[in-house]
């Protein structure tokens, strides 16, 4: 029996008819076999025993040339044509039997290589369980491999993961900055790392090779398709783009991490048992477009080096779950909303980690108000911010509507509405997000579900009330999980500023902050003039007053009455700058404020000052949540608290002594 088989043009296309090629070796095994393929990828079928004949083809030939070539294969008398082109060749030879390009595909046949198969006739073929002969690894090729390995003392195959950053087409290429990032992060963890490529590949290669030029083998360039396959088969995992490596891996059966962008993973996914697909699902994906209609390609630019590190990890210690990258996800574009102040926005963090770690390819962005964007800006588990800007830009309901409107394009399939109100539960609901997780207030009947909202009760900490929200979803995260960003912009300005006020690195820095969003948050002006006037003098500490700008003239009277000991930044600090001047402390003393659970994520210690006796108001829903925090409220007996209204002089407030403040800081300094 002879049969001619018509492959196709891309190396990695080529790769993908391997399967039929197996399919018909097993099928036929007495066959002659001949393959008449382009020039680029003739490589792969050079002494293979599964192929008789070569006959190699170009596209580009004359009409004349292809009518000669026509007539050399009719000569032939075929039995058996499959032509995965569709040309005139498999339309017009004769044979007995022939593919056919106008055969109906079931839509269960997504991936090219089962549709390559059902064209054949051999749809459903159990690939696995039958001899893959059509790639051959010459002998020769595997020494060439094992000399260069163990010249570079690469003799532990369970540590080599080969890095493939290069790709036909430049949209589907992660930038070459992340991959030498990865590269480098991988090194740190003990992985060995070579780079693998063809000639095109070489400026990318040589980028991420500069990385760490001590460490990473860059073989890109340096192989043959056979001799690739040899080290391919002597490593731990490949991580690539979408690109013919990956089809070379996933043909060999050896694990990949393939990072895709525009393509669609259903038609050209890797194929390996163990594989992993790096996505995010930003609403135009997968478009399979040669060129982003946004020109920013933000489905490969939002894919951070953290997203494909932890993801990679993950395989390369899941071995008992193969499909981890498969795997259907229920949620691929998510919504987390927090409109309200900058504190209870960064109480909000648990949940964006936890929404990451359940749904680490989900594409997650998150809706802030203007004055909070620092909080979440550069926060590594979310994608994007959203602001929402109700007393400017979206103020009135036309520019609301509009701004629902532009949501809507998200096609986002999960909200998580965090803080109630009425106007972002309705714009919510105008969006067609399928799954509003919200609570039952204010038009909360709009969500669904919606939970009942007790955090009045305050029998937990808001932190976790947050993170109950989404338990539903089989989701548990850590409370105690902040994550405040801090910018290497603010660190300048701060060492800008520092230097200007002569603080030194060595200079031990106190700040206070003696303002709050209401009056009755607000502990005495003297008493916090008199804390730090003993402080600076028993520690040596330096003193650094923050506060907002509507509470510039209280730090302004604290400031006069230290003296020159005393460092007024009120009202000069944006929340970025803030979190850089924290750091910098040993010790921060402050109401009941966003600031306090700014400088409790960046691990420094906290005494926090409270006041009003309510459940949803008290240290057990708002404390701070360092390991060395302290927080100090008394309870004065009132039977109802009136807040700004105190009929009492705020005398909760007051109770609490200068004394009390100092011991909480000498416990804190003596832990």
């Amino acid at each position: 029996m002879k049969i001619l088989f018509v492959t196709l043009s891309n190396i990695g296309d080529c790769i993908l008819t391997l399967p039929v090629l197996d399919a018909l070796r097993n099928e036929y095994p007495q066959a002659l076999i001949s393959c008449l393929v382009p020039e680029r990828p003739k490589e792969i079928f050079i002494n293979n025993p599964a192929v008789e004949k070569i006959i190699v083809f170009d596209k580009r030939s004359s009409l004349a040339d292809k009518i000669k070539l026509f007539l050399s294969l009719s000569r032939e008398r075929f039995d058996i044509v499959i032509d995965l082109r569709n040309s005139f060749f498999g339309a017009f030879l004769p044979a007995k039997k022939r593919s056919s390009p106008l055969r109906f595909i079931p839509g269960k046949f997504r991936h090219m290589k089962d549709k390559h198969l059902f064209w054949a006739g051999f749809a459903g073929y159990p690939m696995r369980d039958k001899k893959q002969q059509s790639l051959v690894i010459a002998p020769e090729d595997v020494a060439y491999i094992e000399k260069i390995l163990n010249s570079r003392g690469l003799t532990d195959s369970a540590k080599l993961i080969v890095v493939s950053p290069g790709a036909r087409s430049q949209v589907k290429r992660w930038d070459k900055h992340n991959f030498s990032l990865l590269c480098s992060r991988l090194i740190k963890e003990g992985w060995d790392i070579a780079l693998a490529g063809d000639k095109s590949d070489e400026p990318v290669c040589e980028y991420v090779f500069h990385a760490a030029p001590e460490k990473i083998l860059n073989l890109c360039s340096k192989t043959s398709i056979s001799q690739l396959a040899a080290l391919l088969k002597k490593s731990r995992l490949l991580v690539t783009n979408d690109s013919a490596v990956m089809h070379l891996a996933s043909y060999l059966n050896v694990p990949v991490a393939s990072i895709f962008g525009p393509t669609d993973e259903n038609k050209y996914g890797p194929w390996s048992q163990k594989k992993l697909i790096i996505k995010k699902d930003i609403f135009c994906r997968p478009c399979e477009k040669a060129q982003c209609r946004f020109a920013t390609l933000a489905c490969l630019s939002c894919l951070k080096v953290d997203d494909v590190l932890g993801q990679i990890k993950g395989l390369l210690k899941g071995a008992e779950n193969p499909d981890t990258g498969n795997t259907r996800q229920s949620y691929r574009r998510i919504l987390v909303v927090r409109t309200d102040r900058i504190g209870d926005v960064l109480l909000s963090t648990p949940v964006i980690k936890a929404l990451r770690d359940k749904y680490p390819q989900a594409y997650i962005s998150m809706i802030v108000a203007p004055y909070a964007r620092d909080i979440v800006e550069g926060n590594p588990y979310l994608d994007e911010i959203i602001i929402y800007d109700k007393d400017n830009k979206h103020k009135g309901w036309l520019h609301s509507l509009k701004f629902a409107r532009k949501l809507r394009k998200k096609r986002f399939d999960l909200a998580v509405i965090l803080h109630p109100t009425n106007r972002m539960h309705l714009l919510l609901f105008l969006t067609g997000i399928p799954k509003r997780l919200g609570y039952k207030r204010k038009f909360g009947f709009l969500n669904n579900p919606a939970k009942a909202h007790l955090k009045q009760e305050g029998l937990k900490h808001e932190s976790e009330y947050n993170l109950d929200l989404v338990r539903d979803l089989g989701i548990s995260g850590n409370p105690q999980d902040l994550f405040m960003p801090v910018r290497q912009e603010s660190e300048q300005w701060v060492n800008d500023l520092f230097s200007g006020c002569g603080i030194k690195e060595a200079d031990k820095l106190l700040a206070i902050n003696p303002g709050a969003s209401c009056p009755s948050k607000i502990w005495p002006a003297a008493n916090f003039a008199q804390v730090a006037e003993i402080l600076a003098r028993r520690h040596s500490f330096k003193i650094l007053i923050v506060s907002g700008p509507k509470d510039t003239l209280l730090a302004n009277m604290i400031a006069n009455k230290i003296g020159e000991q005393a460092v007024n930044l009120s009202g000069k600090t944006s929340v970025s700058h803030l979190a850089s001047v924290l750091k910098r402390c040993v010790l921060f003393i402050s109401n009941d404020s966003g600031p306090v659970h700014i400088a409790s994520s960046l691990g420094v210690p906290v005494v926090s000052i409270f006041g009003r006796n309510q459940p949803g108001l008290s240290p057990r829903r708002w404390g701070p949540l360092g390991r060395k925090d302290k927080y100090l409220h008394k309870d004065v007996g009132c039977i109802q608290c009136l807040a700004h209204n105190c009929k009492k002089e705020f005398a909760c407030l007051k109770a609490i002594s200068v004394e009390d403040v100092l011991a909480a800081v000498e416990s804190i300094l003596k832990g």
